[in-house]
């Protein structure tokens, strides 16, 4: 019987993720993602291909994955409320 329950778990925990994330816009706690992607592509090469928002220690991080023409993909995370790169992993290209 809890076997038939287990595919709807995700479905449920994705969409609390969701309903979380829109009240944290709502709240002005973050910025929209639309407009974060925009200012990290125009300052990194590479396209954002991955992209999550997480709290960690009460605070919003967006973390990205940018995959650009060299093809070695490289991480960022970024403090969601107002777009600074805090920290980054791999390979990162800047734009000149």
């Amino acid at each position: 019987m809890a076997g038939l329950l287990w595919p709807a778990a995700p479905a449920l925990a994705q969409r609390r993720d969701h309903e979380r994330a829109r009240a944290a816009l709502e709240a002005g706690e973050i910025r929209p993602l639309a407009e974060v992607l925009t200012d990290i592509e125009r300052r990194f090469m590479g396209r954002v291909i991955e992209a999550e928002l997480e709290r960690d220690d009460g605070q919003w991080l967006y973390e990205l994955k940018l995959l650009p023409p060299n093809g070695r993909v490289y991480s960022l995370e970024v403090d969601a409320r107002t777009g600074e790169v805090l920290s980054s992993r791999g390979p990162v290209q800047h734009r000149r």
